[in-house]
Parts: structure tokens; sequence; C-alpha cells
């Protein structure tokens, strides 16, 4: 043992030394200082601002996420508005009428559109500002205890200042970035809640400097605090929450400052009666403001591919109205010389002159094509998506008052699209609430995992609060009567190894942990008799069979995800100095003693728990000789005033504790799949969706979880390892795997197989990610597959395989996840859900969509996503083929005009057309629409493949939408105008003609479009064609052509035409005619539809019930749940911080009577029941 303590010493002593010598200085980056009771100071150089001048260097503590004033509103909402490309254009459209050697129509008729559309867009931005405003005022209002020269005096959070004491009571949220000074606790501790920050509910605690806690505590507080003057130097404000580096500089004396010190705002003060804390960052200097950045805006393909349209609409107008225009100035030059007056304003201008100005004049008439409307109609529709999917009660789930919840509205129709879906898998997946069911000591396996066992009596115990799920009396029996040392070391290792606090409730110990692994751990061993009774910075109580003992904690070696253990070090109350550890297997199982008993006995247990769909720990402990500690403390300590490369220095310090342990047992918890799992994941491969499971669990995990929820048949090929990397490594890009042999052999993609799963680790994941060409290839390969294994991949390689599917493949891809670990992924998908799970609601907090549920997911993309997908391509298609075939007869009225860029409408008619008389049917199309029903929707999941294949919306239906639209604007003018042309008619009655049959069509169109009739669509039609003809009835009325002959000189047009049957007859010809080709495809779209598509819209379907429960089956494949956790108390109760993570095993076969039979090292099974099932 010396010389492993020598070895040991030397070893950690270059470390820290060296690490000492190469970290950064105390002095980088450190130049914020604050000045306790410094009001003065402080408000001084308090940051103010007038206009986009800004001077100062504290900030307020004022809350204003409102963007603007009374002053403010009016300009700064019209730049914003015109930063949009479509309302410049139209702007410049403006301008341009309101020249008038080149305007062809009055200003209004494109002014009146422009003012609606920043009307509409301009009370939605104020009715939000109005809404962040008044929720400022309600922050801004709340009450604190600020310290004044006269003693605590309660004030507003917006009047707290950098430098001032604030004193904050139990269950207060805390106002600003506080340096901890004292508190009621012992030691200074106080407890906070995270919840508003990082979305863990678990409580989380801060302990003050030992400096301020001994001399600022006492009966004499208040005084002390108003004669404190230290002076805090820290760094500049920033936004990351879980870093925070300072020096305290006070009685001549330095110390440190980490993020335990620090109290966040918007944290909430719990089980602590008050709380001091000097005020280093205020108002939008604090962290959690700081992170209040804008989110990336995602833009769909539909809306990408809407805009590479409408460029190509722009350039098609400046292209017509180029060559409508040279043909001005060939007619003027070649025509116009024959004839005494062609144009009045332009009779003796040049042929370039009047070509030059008829180009802008066709620019004005032909800036109809493009869709001003468009764009506030497709946000007003999004957002109506969203309330949708919010009131959705089939996705409200009432357990925890959580609804389905939109935070985007940018994505609706990209949820019809979803090609690839990447989840995590636990708590995603699965409950995340873990029972402890079985565990493995000293060569026996206790606990029965049967539906039939049954539940210990615990009434020995005044400690239990119930709720335990193991069954086995034997060990209860071995426990309580002293008679297994092994059992008696393995519990007390349970009780002692964790980072979990006790709270007291009716004379009960209650556990909040970092997670519901380590909870499942502390209360089975309360069940057992092990009670955690409490915690100090230096003392950990624990209850053994009702003996009460107290243990030194010396050390705790927190989890991070690149140790995946975590370690107390103790001292008993015999005096031995004991290390226990706990971790996933791989990592204690490398560490023990070389040699160590039941290796084979071991490897077997952790493979029957696979079987059984358990969650593995091993539990291990080591004895420290005084001398040794004495070493590691030395090293400790150095390593804790280290202000560079700290955390790498103590993770190589734990790394030379950790070592020779000895096994103590493997722990065995299960957590249960969500219900309607299996069913969803059925439905989406149905779908055509590929399911991907990313999970930082062993491979026999995701296996057995992906036949477990119907991911895998039971028969489906395992691609993994050697196979795997044949495949990648092979010459050709299109290969598969043909059998189930080790032999590998490579085909053609036509004879794909479509019964195989590929499977791949972490460590293999980084060779993958680093090659390009295996990227692609591993892409290409998992289509010909029904779903991707991704295990042991920490949270950077979940975003990493995302962005990889996104490089390599076209399809749109989803990323869910339900905790920290799964934000990158979240964030880098095309589309990331969050779940609002056990792990708190930073997954949600970074997500585009919020549910409780990942059963939900399956009515998301089914139905809604389904739906909006089919509505936003019937919206966008309608607009194009609207504006197009009504701008585009000004065109072929030019022909017969002389190209003299006259329009073919009337003023007015050109103002309402988009905004009045066509707006409301096709909106409420757009609301409503239902191609099919939702009870379809859910049994026929084939369906979805119109959005994945994008056949709604894409290139060629584009074209043929133009196509349409161009040859519907010929028939609307060459119609009328070959019935009318040799009548009595005039052109007024032409133009009427024209007009009412371009509102029929369209409308005919919409009618045609629409599938799903209801009171508001009926409503909107009736509408839109009592307006059109009541306001062309009024506006050629005798009393407004008196008021402005030059404005509505259509003097009684309407009337005259309205009476005539043959304008009536040419307006019925003329639209039959216009939607003849519509008519035609959807008559033939009927006649010639596969006989599955008529079934799916007569058959009365039944809804589709998801399971109430999911039981599991037995399946061929078997494995197991390694630790899965988030971020643990360790860095406050000594230094370390960071997230346990799993530990890998491979996949297997092994029964309990292959365990009987093979036990050379003494296993031994010990179950009431020896089936295993999962």
């Amino acid at each position: 043992m010396e010389c492993i303590a020598t070895e040991d010493k030397s070893k950690t002593e270059q470390s820290v030394q060296y690490f000492i010598m190469t970290g950064s200085t105390t002095e980088n980056g450190i130049k914020w200082e604050v000045r306790a009771n410094g009001r003065d100071f402080h408000q001084s150089c308090r940051r103010r601002s007038v206009l986009c001048i800004r001077w100062g260097r504290y900030a307020d503590n004022v809350v204003r996420s409102y963007k603007y004033t009374p002053l403010t509103f009016f300009p700064l909402n019209l730049y914003e508005q015109f930063q949009r490309a479509a309302n410049l254009f139209f702007l410049l459209i403006v301008i341009l009428q309101c020249v008038p050697v080149i305007a062809t129509i009055p200003w209004y008729t494109t002014m009146l559109p422009l003012l609606i559309v920043l009307f509409v867009r301009g009370c939605k931005d104020l009715a939000t500002d109005v809404g962040r405003r008044r929720s400022d005022a309600q922050i801004n209002r709340r009450p604190c205890d600020i310290l004044t020269p006269e003693g605590f005096k309660t004030v507003k959070w917006k009047d707290v200042c950098v430098g001032d004491i604030l004193r904050v009571h139990k269950d207060q949220v805390i106002p600003a970035d506080l340096l901890l000074l004292c508190s009621t606790e012992p030691y200074s501790l106080c407890y906070v809640e995270t919840a508003d920050i990082d979305g863990e509910t678990n409580l989380k605690f801060r302990q003050a400097l030992t400096v301020t806690h001994t001399e600022l505590n006492g009966d004499s507080t208040e005084q002390n605090l108003a004669a404190f003057d230290a002076i805090v130097r820290c760094e500049e404000p920033n936004g990351n929450l879980h870093s925070f580096r300072g020096e305290f500089h006070w009685k001549g004396e330095r110390h440190l400052l980490g993020t335990d010190h620090l109290l966040l705002r918007g944290t909430v003060l719990r089980n602590t009666d008050y709380a001091y804390g000097l005020t280093i960052y205020t108002g939008s200097d604090s962290k959690i403001l700081q992170n209040c950045g804008r989110l990336k805006l995602k833009k769909t393909h539909v809306e990408i591919l809407l805009n590479k349209t409408v460029l190509v609409i722009l350039l098609f107008m400046l292209t017509t109205a180029l060559l409508l225009a040279i043909g001005a100035g060939i007619f003027e030059y070649r025509i116009s010389p024959n004839y005494d007056v062609v144009s009045i304003v332009q009779r003796d201008s040049s042929p370039a002159y009047q070509g030059f100005l008829t180009f802008w004049g066709y620019i004005i008439l032909l800036s109809p094509s493009m869709p001003m409307s468009l764009y506030i109609t497709f946000e007003v529709i999004h957002m109506v998506h969203c309330l949708l999917i919010g009131w959705d009660v089939e996705m409200y789930w009432e357990d925890t008052n959580c609804p389905a919840h939109a935070r985007t509205t940018t994505l609706n129709e990209e949820l019809g699209q979803v090609g690839h879906l990447l989840s995590d898998k636990t708590g995603t997946l699965t409950q995340n609430r873990l029972l402890f069911r079985q565990c493995f000591i000293a060569g026996h396996i206790y606990g029965d995992i049967s539906q039939k066992s049954k539940p210990l009596d615990l009434s020995w115990n005044r400690f239990s609060c119930g709720g335990l799920k193991f069954s086995d009396q034997r060990l209860v029996d071995k426990l309580r009567g002293r008679g297994s040392l092994e059992c008696q070391e393995f519990f007390t290792a349970l009780a002692l190894c964790h980072t979990v606090m006790s709270e007291w409730k009716d004379g009960l110990p209650h556990y909040q942990a970092a997670s519901p692994d380590e909870e499942a751990l502390v209360c089975a061993a309360r069940e057992l008799g092990w009670v955690f009774l409490s915690r100090t910075r230096d003392t950990l109580t624990i209850s053994e069979m009702g003996l009460t003992r107290n243990y030194q904690l010396l050390a705790l070696l927190d989890f991070t995800s690149k140790r995946r253990r975590m370690s107390v070090l103790v001292r008993s109350p015999g005096g031995q100095l004991k290390l226990y550890s706990k971790g996933a297997d791989i990592v204690i199982l490398e560490r023990l003693q070389k040699d160590w008993p039941l290796q084979e006995s071991t490897d077997r247990a952790l493979e029957l728990f696979a079987q059984s769909c358990l969650r593995t720990l091993c539990v291990a402990v080591r004895p420290v000789p005084e001398a040794l500690w004495t070493e590691w403390s030395r090293a400790l300590n150095l390593a804790g005033t280290a202000t560079g490369n700290q955390e790498t220095l103590l993770e190589e310090i734990y790394d030379q504790m950790e070592k020779d342990l000895m096994l103590l047992g493997v722990t065995a918890i299960e957590d249960r799949l969500q219900e309607g799992v299996p069913e969803t994941i059925a439905s989406l491969r149905r779908a055509g969706v590929k399911v991907w499971v990313l999970t930082g669990d062993k491979t026999e995990t995701a296996v057995n979880v992906g036949y477990a929820c119907k991911l895998m048949d039971p028969d489906t090929t395992l691609i993994q390892g050697e196979e795997l990397r044949q495949l990648l490594e092979s010459p050709s890009s299109n290969v598969d795997v043909k059998s189930k042999e080790p032999e590998v052999w490579i085909t053609d993609k036509k004879a794909v197989m479509s019964k195989a799963a590929l499977v791949i680790s972490g460590p293999e994941l980084a060779e993958l990610t680093k090659s390009s060409e295996w990227g692609a290839k591993f892409v290409a390969l998992s289509g010909q597959c029904q779903s991707v294994l991704c295990c042991r991949v920490t949270p950077a390689q979940k975003a990493e395989v995302v962005e990889m599917v996104r490089k390599h493949s076209a399809s749109i891809t989803m990323a869910i996840g339900d905790g920290a670990n799964d934000v990158n992924m979240i964030k880098t998908a095309h589309i990331g859900v969050g779940l609002c799970g056990v792990e708190g609601s930073q997954a949600v907090l970074n997500a585009d969509f919020a549910l409780a549920q990942f059963s939900f997911l399956r009515k998301l993309l089914l139905v809604h996503g389904h739906w909006s997908y089919y509505r936003i391509s019937i919206l966008l298609r309608y607009f194009l083929y609207k504006t197009t075939a009504f701008a585009l007869v000004h065109t072929w009225y030019s022909f017969y005009n002389g190209f003299s860029a006259q329009p073919m409408y009337e003023s007015w008619y050109i103002s309402l057309f988009t905004t009045t008389y066509t707006s409301l049917p096709i909106q409420c199309t757009g609301i409503f629409e239902q191609d099919i029903s939702a009870r379809s929707c859910l049994c026929w999941p084939e369906i979805y493949s119109i959005g994945q294949k994008k056949q709604l919306f894409n290139p060629s239906v584009l074209a043929s939408t133009l196509l349409y639209s161009f040859y519907s604007s010929i028939i609307f003018f060459f119609v009328p105008m070959g019935i009318l042309q040799y009548s009595a008619l005039d052109f007024q009655t032409l133009a009427i003609t024209i007009e009412t049959s371009v509102l029929f069509a369209t409308t005919l169109e919409v009618i045609l479009c629409t599938k799903y009739w209801t009171k508001w669509n009926v409503a909107a039609v009736i509408f839109s064609l009592a307006a059109f003809f009541l306001s062309t009835l009024a506006l050629h009325s005798t009393r407004l052509f008196t008021a402005s002959p030059k404005d509505y000189f259509f003097l009684g047009a309407s009337q005259n035409a309205y009476s005539t049957p043959e304008v009536w007859l040419t307006i019925f010809v003329t639209t039959c005619v216009a939607v003849l080709p519509s008519i035609t495809t959807r008559a033939l779209g009927v006649v010639l539809a596969n006989p599955n598509k008529h079934k799916i819209h007569s058959s009365a379907n039944e809804p589709v019930e998801l399971q109430s429960w999911f039981q599991r089956g037995t399946v061929q494949r078997r494995s197991s749940y390694a630790v899965s956790q988030g971020k643990g108390f360790g860095k406050l109760i000594t230094t370390g911080v960071g997230l346990p993570s799993a530990a890998p095993r491979q996949d297997g076969r092994v029964t309990a009577e292959s365990l009987k039979n093979e036990s050379p090292q003494g296993l031994h099974i010990e179950m009431n029941s020896a089936g295993v099932s999962c």
C-alpha cells in the first residue's frame, strides 16, 4: 500500500504543478468591480442612453423586453416592416404611381392594399408589445428587501442597484444575481429551485464563503451587513449560467469565487428562512437576461421554394414589361406617325423615351402578380394552426396539466414532411420513473420481476414511505439478521454515495435528487433499512437498521459525462477511511483490482438484467490508508485554489483515487415504456418515417427497447460491428445485407432487405462523422433498413448525427428529447420537439414544439402535420394562380391599345381584388380544410408520404400552377373580347364582364379546392360575392361620379352591364372555360385513383385508441439500461461538477437456467420466479 501511495503522490503532485503553472491568471477577464454598500458609486456609473447613444457601466434592474414606446412605435414598426422585400417593392410601386408621366392607374390602387397589410401586421406587433410591457411591469413592481442606512426597507425590483445588499425570504424569487453572504441555515447554506432557468425541479444548494458566514452571521447580522465594505472583482456580464469566476477582497484577504456562491436572478429560495446577498449583476446584465437572445429563425422548405417562385415571377414580370416597352417603342416608331393622336401625354416624345416610360407603366400594371397580401396571410394561417395544435384535447396530458404547445409559428407545414425522426430513449420513449427491482451481491441475485410477486412487509421500518417494488424476503432477512456483511456494505454504499438532499415531512425523509436514478437507489436503501437522514458540508448521517451513524465526508467526486461515475470518500464512526464508487459497468469494472472474484458471474448477472430490460449500475469500495488520504487532500486543496484548468486537474486527481476498487454489487432498475409508444412508432414506420434512437445507454439497451416498442420486428437482422464496417468500406455505393449470417454479401439496391436495423456505438460513430464518404454511405444504407440505433453517444454526437442526416439526405429531420443532453440535437434538426419530462424543461425551452408524451407525436405529425402541409400548399398555389392570372390580363389587352400601358380593370377593382373580394374564402380553406378526416389520417398513415414526397408543392406543381394561370388569363380576356367585340357594348361593359368573370373563376377555384365545408367557408364565399356586387354598384353611382369624376368614371357601367343577358352569358362561358382544366384534372383524379384512396374517403373508420398501458412481452433479444442522470449537487458539496452517463454491454442471450448451470464462481439465482420477461 505504501508503494501505491508513493506512486499516487508523485503523479498527483506533478499534475497539480503542471496545471497551476500553465493555468491562466486570476486577472484574465476579471474587470467587473462591485463595492458593497456602494450605491452612490454605482449610481454615478449607471448605464444611460438617449436614442442610439449609450454611456455608463452598470445597468439598472428594470426589465425592458418591449420594443416600442409611444414615440418610436410608428417609425420603428414601419422600418421593420419595410425590411420585407415585398413591402419595399410595393412602396416603390406607390412612388412610381405618384409620377404623373408614368402613372397608369391611381396611386391608391396599390396604397390601399399596402396600408391594409401594414395595418394588420402593425396591430399584431402592437398587441404583442403591449403584452410584453404588461409582463415587464408585473416583474418590475415585485417587492424585495434592500439594506439602507435605516435598516432593511421594502422596495420594488426596479429600484435595486449593483452593490446593494438584499434580504431574500423563503419562497421568494431572487431579483438580481447575488453573491451569497450568509443565511439562516447552518454553514450559510441555502436551497434554490432553478426551474425557471434550466427547467430542473430538483433543489440545488449554494453556500457562502466561510469568512462571510463567520463574520456576518449572528445576533447583529443587520449591523454587520451595514458595516460590510468588501470589494468583489469578477468577470464581465455574460450568459454562461454554469460558470462564474471572481475574487472577494475584504480585510486584506483574497478569496476565490465560483458558481456555488452565486444566486441567480429568477431562481426561488426554498427551505431557507432568509438569505443575504450582495448584488453583482442587475437587469440586462444578469445571466438569465443575457441568455434571452433571439432564437434562430427556421425557414421551411415550402417557404424557401415559395421565395424562389416569387423571384421567378418578379423576373418574369420585369421581362414582360421590358418586351411590352420594346413593343411600345416600335409602335411609336412605325405605327404612331400614321395617326394624329395616339397618346396625348407622350405625343411628341421619341420612341426610346416612350418605351422607357411604358416600361415603368407596365411594372405598375403587372405588380399585382406579386402576392402582396400572401405573406401576412401566411403568418395568420400559421398562427391559427399553432392555436389548433394547442387546443387539441387529445394532445393534453391531464396528469401534469400540460397541453401541446407550438413555440414557433413558422414550421407547421414542415410537420407534414418529416422523413427522419431522431429520438432520445430515456424519458422520451420511457417514463423515466424508476423502480428498484433487482440487485446482485456477492454472487447472488435478489429480486423478482414477475407481475405476480408479492410486496414486502416493511412495517418494521419506521422510516418506510412505501412505493418499493422490490420483492425478495431473503435479502430482507439477511439485512435484518446481520448475516451478510457484503449486503450491509452494499446498502451502506447506496446510502452514502450520492448527492441527494433530504427534506423531512410528517416525520419521514423525502429526497430531492439530481436524477430519477439516484432517487430510486436512495429510496430503495431507505425502504430496506439503510436510511439517509441528512447531510452537511462535512458530514453524512444515516440510519442502519435503526442505528444512527455519522460519517465524515472528506471528498465527493461527482458525475461528469466523461467520468461516467461518482464517488465519496468518508470516514466511518470507527475511523476507517473508505472510498465508495458507483457508475456505468464498463467504467467500474475496468477499475477493479486485478483478478477480482466473481468476474464471470458478474458478467452473466449483468446480461440477465439486460434481458429483463433493467438499468444497471455497479457499486464498489476501496479502503484508503491515512497516508494516501493525506496526499490526496493536499492535491485536492492545490487544485481547488487553481484558477486555470481546474476541472481538468480535478478529473486527473479523481482518476488516481478511483483505482483498485472491490466490487460490492450491481443494482437493477426498471424504467417502463410510456403508454402508446409502440403504437406510435408502428404508425410512423407505416407512414415512411425513419426512426433513429440516439441514446447514451449501452447497445443491449437500445436493441431491447427497439424490440419492445416495435421499432424492430422479432426477425430483424442487426447490422453492427464488423458487418457494418465491411459495408461502409465497400467500394460500391449501393450496398445491402442479404442474410443474417456473418458473411456479408454486397448486392445492388434492387435486392434490398427491409428487415434490417443498423446498430452503431459512440466510438464507431466518432469515426463515421470524420469521413464524409462513410457518412453518406451510412445514411444511404439506413434508408434501406427499418431503423437505426446509436448507442453510447454523447450530447455532442447526437447533434453530429442529426447534422449528418441533414447533410446526406433531402428529408426533413425531427429531433425529440426531454433532457438538457438533448438540446443540441433539438436545435440542430429542422424541427425540434421537447417533452415535458422528469428531467426538467430545458429541452422544451429550446424546442419548436412541446408535448407531454411521445405518443402525442402520432397525431402531431399524421394529423396536424398532414393537414398543415395540405392547407398551406393549397393556399400558396391558389395565391400564385389568382394574382398571376389577374395581372396577365393587362398583357393581352396591350395588343389592343398600342402597348400604351392602359389598365383593363377599373382602378378600385384592382385595389380591392386581393384584399376584399378573394381573401376570405381562401383564408377559411387554409384554416379549416381537411382532405381526409383525423381518423383516416391515423388509420392510414401511408397518406403521410404525400408530404414526404412533396407531391403538393414542388417545382413541377408550381410550374403547372403558373401555366394554368397563364391559360386562365388568356381565357379571361379573349373569350369576352371575342364574344363582345362586334356588339354595341362599350369598353366599360367589357371591363365589367372581365372583372366579374375573373372573380367568379377564382372563387369557383376555391370551391373546387375545398373538401371540408364549414359555416365559415360558406359565409366567406357569400361575403366575397356580396361585397363585390355591392361595392361595384356603389362605386358606379351618380353621387360618387359627381364628387370626383376623375376617380369614379364608370358611371352606371355595372347597372348597364348586369341588365344585359349577353353579358351574363359571356361571364358564364368565360368562367366555365377558365376552370375547365381544373375540373377535368380533378375528375380524372377521381376516376383513375387507386381503389384504396376511395376506401379512405368512404370508410367509416373507428377512432384509433392507444393502449392505456403497455405490457412488455417476451422477445428474442433483451438488454439493459445504463445510468442516466442530470447534474448533481456535488460541485457544491465539494468542488466536482458533472453528469453521469451510460455504460455499454454487448448484446447476448442469457437465461436464468444457464446462470444456474454455469456458475463456477458462486453465482446463485435467488428469485421467486425464474421467468424473464420484458
